[in-house]
């Protein structure tokens, strides 16, 4: 058993966070606790020595007191309790270790020590051990419980990553597994009640205590962005200000650019003009995502005594947990990389964006970090303050694959039941289960599949280990597999969009990245193989495997091979060329995109394509993307591989007023067949239905009883609301299978909608026990003085206007004064006053005015024109009729 201590009083010399030493340890000794603290106080690197000597004197005071058989390892004194420290990027674990073991005076690897992906230096007696997020979530997955575990600390949790949001998840389930786990979450801008609430946790907010810090604004003379990115002019104008204030402070210089990329467009631009210049010495170095683990530390280790300044050019990487040693002076271009998902064609990419307010002040912070600084802003005061106030979850855009793996492996299949600060939105979590389903890593109710299992448990992204376990199992060369996963996961390019020649490029060395490929190439294999530790993911274990065959400098592997495994890993992405010699294809997914112009890839019908851009104009013939990377397939391989994708069905449709009917093959939205059949039965309800949704209801013919119906209902609705249905075109539409989908089904095929009875199919619509009250609400007819029983007309009813009218010869009417209302009162009947030629002589829904005054007026104009008919003097006191005086016997 290790008795090693940390010095807590050399390692917090000078961090501010150590003055903070009492509330953090009585915060740690709850269980749980959130720290915030700002860029430079020290907290990385004190805050795990301290819990580690929190759990030191635990295991002291347990040791005393006789340790029980189920007890843990550590508790029983088997090996010491370690501390996780977890980092969102690679480069901050081996830093942060780095660091640690210096102050300590240890080695790295000993009481200090870490794991990255292919990289892993720990130790039986190591106390503090640093990783990153994705190593810790598939520990959690091989050992729930972290037997040996006694604290998990979780650095920069601000930056809210998918990774680091799940596990916050995950940890706080842990815990009701082992209430003695320590949980620490750390943040340098985060709001902290909901981080601490969703962990139950206590909160310790360390004051500010940098340097003293001034902040300029130097705008450039142009955009910043355009369609393709950042702009040349703008990168020129942060190498200027790089090299021109650098020269000016005398101090090292931390600039911020958005991508790798940039980065090395900066750098060299820089260099360019210091060479032009010909002043003292100045090295410019590079930091990103993409270099050798060597380079990354060289940038973020103190320079020695007689090294030149230095300008270190960097993406988002140096913005948090890390510390440049040296640097006084940040230059920021106040742009970051966000994930953005463009879900109508499946895409998901990393696009250029203005940073947040928080990224911006985290940014200058790296400047006053070991003193005075000064940060110069690429850009305008206005454009900071329209910058967003901090970055979005990334749970919110990301494609959200692997953390479905993630979730249903843990047994919270899409997150439900596990307490997250953001939930994932259901659209996405549901495409990427879907996804799975078609990866064949769950099943239908979302549990995990044994490939499943066996995929998520590896340091590797969802597609990329489905495609080297069955890609390896398949072709029995593991090396060549992880040769074609290396290549297409990697962020290689290929101007024609030919992953086998790119293999092939990088296999030779002369392609640009081969080392790193090479490295990663390496790693994969050995993860197929079944050596975890080798491959650097610390979860220990392993999985049978094929022995592997030593990678060679060869041809490397066949176009057949690449184009099976890169679609093993997206099968949604085979795609068929659209027509002979065509450049565009059509995706199983239901997107399109074309091959770059003179690809060799054209000559294949088949395709599986890994990575596609949204373009326009000719590179993307008319298809609104370009496909970056794929390789050649043959359809056997494709009909294998979209195995789950495959369907057939009978697509049924009108055609000239008849059902017509097609049996189709599909792969996704590829239609391998398509053949006319003869209509059934169950054809014909669907195909008319779906017909009348696309053209609406005028193929209907609407009988008067029909259309009458149609229109009380439509007044009853208008004025009495529900229960009463909505009877217009687009509700009718909306609801078509509740009330005409019987009479649908029912039609031969070579029937015709005009045979339908509408009138009975809208009463199915009439809500019970209220339809008894239909003919008492909007009667067919109104009885008037006459004896007559005359039709009442709703044709003028619509949804928002229009009243019942009754036409009827005004001699039938006399002696009434109150005009007949319907629908329990609400409206009143318009009438139509008629001649006896049966032509309008008044309008009016107020009798009594009518007969007090028009009536004399229409009487003078038709006693002469009608001299049979009755026009009395007095319409209040005349017989009601519809016959002549002859026929009264006047």
């Amino acid at each position: 058993m290790s008795t090693h201590r940390f010095d807590l009083a050399a390692i917090g010399a000078g961090l501010p966070v150590a003055a903070s030493h009492a509330l953090i340890e009585a915060a740690v000794q709850t269980g749980a606790a959130v720290i915030t603290a700002p860029p430079g106080s020290g907290k990385t690197t004190y805050v795990p020595a301290l819990v580690a000597a929190v759990l030191a004197e635990r295991s002291a005071v347990s040791a005393s007191a006789g340790a029980r058989p189920e007890d843990s390892r550590a508790e029983r004194g088997e090996r010491p309790a370690r501390t996780l420290l977890s980092q969102p990027r690679r480069v901050a674990v081996r830093a942060a270790a780095r660091r640690i073991a210096a102050l300590d005076g240890s080695a790295l690897g000993g009481p200090v020590g870490f794991t990255v992906r292919g990289e892993r230096r720990v130790g039986p007696d190591t106390l503090i051990e640093a990783l990153t997020p994705g190593v810790l979530l598939r520990r959690l997955l091989t050992d729930p419980g972290l037997d040996g575990v006694g604290a998990v600390i979780l650095d920069e949790v601000h930056e809210r990553s998918v990774d680091s949001d799940v596990l916050l998840g995950m940890l706080a389930e842990a815990r009701e597994l082992r209430p003695d786990l320590l949980v620490v979450a750390m943040s340098a801008t985060l709001e902290s009640s909901a981080l601490a609430e969703l962990l139950g946790a206590a909160v310790v907010d360390v004051p500010a205590a940098l340097h003293p810090l001034t902040v300029e604004y130097a705008p450039g003379p142009g955009t910043r962005l355009d369609q393709r990115g950042v702009t040349r002019e703008f990168l020129g104008h942060i190498a200027e200000l790089a090299v021109s204030e650098q020269a000016r402070s005398e101090h090292d210089a931390l600039v911020f650019v958005p991508s790798a990329r940039d980065v090395d467009e900066v750098a060299r631009r820089a260099r360019t003009l210091l060479a032009e210049r010909g002043g003292p010495s100045v090295e410019v170095l590079t930091l990103h995502g993409r270099l050798a683990a060597r380079e990354q530390d060289r940038a973020v280790s103190g320079r020695q005594a007689g090294d030149p300044p230095r300008i270190v050019v960097s993406t988002a990487l140096a913005e948090s947990s890390l510390t440049v040693p040296g640097v006084r002076l940040v230059i920021d271009a106040g742009l970051s990389r966000e994930l953005r998902r463009d879900r109508a064609r499946d895409m998901a990419g990393l696009v250029t964006v203005s940073a947040s307010r928080a990224s911006a002040e985290q940014r200058s912070g790296r400047a006053a970090r070991q003193g005075p600084g000064r940060t110069i802003r690429a850009y305008s005061a206005t454009d900071f303050a329209r910058m967003p106030a901090a970055a979005t979850p990334e749970i919110l855009s990301a494609d959200l694959t692997d953390t479905a793996l993630l979730l249903a492996a843990w047994g919270t299949p899409g997150g439900a039941g596990l307490r997250l600060l953001t939930p994932p939105p259901a659209a996405a979590i549901s495409a990427a289960t879907a996804t799975l389903a078609t990866l064949e890593l769950v099943d239908a109710a979302g549990r995990t599949t044994a490939l499943g299992r066996r995929v998520a448990a590896l340091p590797v992204g969802v597609r990329e280990a489905r495609a080297l376990l069955e890609g390896a199992a398949h072709t029995g060369d593991p090396a060549a597999t992880a040769a074609i996963v290396a290549a297409f996961s990697g962020d290689f390019r290929a101007p024609d969009g030919d992953l086998g020649g790119l293999v092939r490029e990088l296999n030779t060395g002369r392609a640009p990245g081969a080392e790193r490929w090479r490295r990663e190439r390496d790693r994969l294999a050995r993860i197929v193989t079944g050596d975890r530790e080798g491959a650097g993911d610390g979860a220990g274990g392993g999985s049978a495997g094929t022995d592997v065959r030593p990678a060679s400098r060869g041809a490397g592997p066949s176009q057949r091979t690449a184009g099976r495994i890169t679609a093993l890993a997206r099968p949604e992405w085979i795609a068929r060329r659209t027509g002979p010699h065509a450049r565009s294809y059509q995706f199983a997914s239901g997107t399109r995109a074309a091959l770059p112009e003179g690809s060799p890839l054209t000559a294949h019908e088949w395709i599986a394509v890994r990575e596609v851009q949204r373009a326009e104009g000719r590179a993307a013939d008319g298809t609104g993307a370009v496909i970056r990377l794929a390789a050649q397939l043959s359809e056997a391989e494709a009909l294998e591989v979209g195995a789950a994708l495959r369907s057939e069905s009978r697509a049924a449709s009108i055609e000239g007023g008849r059902v017509r009917v097609r049996e189709e093959q599909r792969l996704g939205a590829i239609v391998l067949s398509s053949q006319p059949a003869r209509a059934r039965s169950d054809d014909t309800g669907p195909a008319f239905a779906a017909h009348l949704r696309d053209t609406g209801l005028a193929g209907l013919r609407w009988s008067e009883n029909a259309a009458a119906l149609r229109s009380r209902l439509s007044l009853l609705h208008r004025e009495l609301g529900a229960p009463w249905p909505d009877v217009s075109d687009a509700e009718l539409v909306e609801t078509l299978d509740d009330w005409l989908g019987p009479d649908l089904a029912r039609l031969a095929p070579t029937a015709s909608l005009t045979t339908l009875d509408l009138a009975t199919a809208l009463r199915r619509m009439l809500p019970w026990p209220e339809a008894s009250r239909l003919d008492e609400l909007v009667p067919e007819r109104l009885a008037v003085p006459s004896g007559s029983q005359v039709t009442i007309d709703y044709g003028a009813v619509t949804g928002s206007e229009g009243r019942p009218i009754v036409a009827v010869k005004l001699q039938e009417l006399f002696g009434l004064s109150a005009t007949p209302r319907l629908v329990a009162g609400r409206v009143p009947v318009l009438f139509h006053l008629l001649s006896p030629a049966r032509r309008p002589l008044a309008v009016t829904d107020d009798l009594e005015s009518f007969w007090n005054g028009p009536y004399q007026q229409v009487r003078r104009e038709m006693r002469g024109k009608y001299p049979k008919h009755p026009w009395p003097e007095d319409p209040w006191t005349a017989q009601a009729t519809a016959r002549t005086k002859r026929a009264l016997g006047g």
